[in-house]
């Protein structure tokens, strides 16, 4: 199915979450339920002990009173006992507490299982989704939405939701009751209950539009956040932390402002409500005292009476703000659908996994990634042969990366582009994670996590050994580096790699893909940040003891190109040169005004 169809409703991505918690908010909802009617059960026993036993009326006492009291011992043993009536009215309180107590546990249980599900199943899926979208998110934003929006999810279905049905019943028992002891005053206070209703649908969409506001504001300012914290060394660097200070006060300012419009319109809500349901009881009370002394409604009725309206009146408080916080969740649902919809990497039927040490070819490969408008690949075409090393040279922007982005599929090559084969075989009908876990590619802009350099280095290893760890480390150039650290292999890297030299990190990252042997090897400008002499170093211990694999290597740095099988030189997008080192040399065209630059003034980039 596609993922854009797969949750078209807010009800489809909830019950999809729900699974798995279900029964155990169902058996929350059920104890709640029994709360409500218990909690309806007392005023009626209070009801019928002032007006039968104490003020001894000659009305007609409903079955089930008149069992309670046949069961009891019988109306004249209570009539001088009405301390079983009291112990009657604390075993309901009782029951009632208990069934309050099982209705909080299941409730607890069911939020954190959910909570637990929408964590793990937003996790799975964004990693599973293309790269091209995780450029398109900013990270702080996707980590608001899945903590922020799923918990205003949570807090929704585990509190107001799961209250409704308990409201649903206090409000028809208390209604029933009421009418039953007065239909007048029942209708005065039933009267009230539609304005209440009314009022709350009238904040509905309000409420949703100004949460929706001030939580796409909460994304963006996390996103500065997490831009800053991860960029801290850049932003000391160069002296901007007054600069980026202004820039965070500035949104946390809109952010604050959103804030306090939402919570003014919340406050405005409530408010009125209190006072609508404040002058409901007012009414009703007035009324119920005028009906008392016309003698139209006994005294225990009158308390019955005010005690049930007393509990509609708060089931209906409630049930505006459930109607309040539902227009919340809407907008946390809606965000969570936007990423649970996003399209995820897909093998196309039929995918194989064929034998990858064979010659890579691309063919007429065009390629943009804003829909054609600004093409950054154009009918690119060239051969890689099988254990062939090839050297790629390019200005910024030219298409490198681009290129090596499409053999491993981190952006897809659209149908009419041009085709990427390797062994005559077109990548796009190659299992996806067969070709990457085949595909070892180091970036310019190595990540390391916050592990230690052998975690870091065996990462791909479910059970890493250290002579594993130790060969890929001394085919990088870092063996003895390491050694020198005082923890060794066991040091601690910082987040994102910050307590090493970018030299350092370039050859943590070599290694780290070494260690998997992958019998295609990507370089793309990851030997920037080391010296000349490590730059052959690690290109002599290729050389020896991967000289099987096909290496591509991409750069800048034309003594590490210049030992390759093959040169291809890219400008504006295009093939513009390609051959090896001597034949562009004498070919006198861009390699070779790069390569005198580079020789005859020292410098080592272009």
């Amino acid at each position: 199915m596609n993922n854009k169809n797969k949750f078209p409703t807010r009800s489809g991505l909830v019950f999809f979450f729900l699974k798995g918690s279900i029964g155990l908010f169902a058996s929350g909802i059920v104890f709640s339920m029994l709360v409500a009617f218990l909690d309806m059960v007392n005023p009626k026993i209070i009801q019928y002990t002032v007006d039968y036993l104490i003020g001894d009326s000659e009305s007609t006492m409903p079955f089930y009173m008149q069992l309670l009291i046949g069961i009891s011992g019988g109306k004249a043993y209570l009539k001088t006992h009405l301390f079983v009536i009291a112990c009657i009215v604390i075993t309901i309180a009782i029951v009632c507490g208990i069934c309050r107590y099982l209705n909080k546990v299941l409730n607890s249980m069911a939020a954190e299982k959910l909570i637990k599900r929408m964590r793990d199943i937003l996790f799975d899926h964004i990693s599973h989704l293309p790269f091209a979208w995780h450029g398109e998110n900013h990270t702080g934003d996707i980590i608001q939405r899945c903590t922020s929006d799923v918990e205003t999810i949570k807090v929704f279905l585990s509190e107001q939701l799961t209250s409704l049905f308990r409201i649903v019943i206090m409000i028809t028992f208390g209604l029933i009751f009421m009418f039953q002891i007065h239909v007048k005053l029942a209708l005065i206070s039933l009267a009230f209950i539609p304005v209440l209703v009314l009022y709350s649908l009238f904040f509905h969409n309000r409420i949703g539009n100004a949460f929706r506001e001030a939580d796409e504001e909460e994304g963006r300012l996390s996103a500065i956040a997490q831009e800053n914290l991860t960029g801290v060394r850049v932003v000391r660097a160069f002296g901007r932390e007054i600069y980026e200070r202004h820039r965070f006060e500035k949104k946390n300012d809109a952010y604050t402002k959103l804030w306090i419009k939402l919570m003014m319109l919340l406050s405005a809500f409530w408010t009125s409500n209190d006072l609508i349901a404040g002058v409901q009881c007012m009414v009703v009370l007035v009324m119920g005292c005028v009906f008392a002394v016309r003698g139209e409604i006994t005294v225990g009725e009158m308390i019955a009476f005010y005690s049930y309206n007393a509990m509609v009146s708060w089931p209906v408080r409630m049930l505006g703000r459930v109607i309040s916080e539902m227009s919340k969740a809407g907008v946390s649902v809606d965000r969570l659908r936007e990423i649970m919809n996003a399209e995820i990497e897909t093998d196309r039927e039929g995918a194989t996994e064929p034998p990858l040490d064979k010659d890579i070819e691309f063919n007429n490969v065009s390629f943009s990634y804003d829909n054609g408008s600004s093409e950054i690949l154009k009918n690119v075409s060239f051969k890689v042969k099988a254990g062939e090393t090839i050297g790629v040279l390019g200005g910024t922007g030219s298409g490198k990366s681009t290129l090596m982005y499409l053999l491993d599929r981190l952006y897809e090559l659209p149908e009419d582009q041009g085709t990427i084969s390797i062994g005559g075989v077109d990548i796009r009908n190659i299992k996806m994670h067969y070709l990457r876990r085949n595909i070892g590619l180091v970036l310019q802009e190595p990540f390391l996590f916050s592990r230690t350099l052998k975690e870091n280095i065996a990462i791909t290893r479910k059970t890493p050994e250290l002579k594993d760890v130790t060969r890929a480390a001394k085919l990088a150039s870092l063996d003895e580096t390491i050694r020198n650290f005082d923890a060794g292999y066991d040091t601690f890297v910082g987040e994102r790699g910050v307590t090493l030299s970018g030299g350092q990190k370039q050859r943590t990252a070599i290694a780290q893909m070494l260690i998997t042997e992958p019998p295609i090897m990507i370089f793309d400008d990851s030997l920037s940040a080391v010296d000349t002499e490590t730059d052959a170093k690690i290109r002599a211990a290729l050389d020896k003891h991967a000289s099987g694999a096909t290496t591509i290597l991409i750069s800048h740095r034309i003594t590490t190109l210049m030992h390759a099988d093959h040169i291809i030189v890219l400008g504006h997008g295009e093939l513009i040169e390609e051959g090896t080192h001597d034949e562009l040399v004498e070919k006198g065209g861009l390699y070779r005004k790069i390569y005198d630059i580079q020789m005859q003034g020292g410098e080592e980039s272009a």
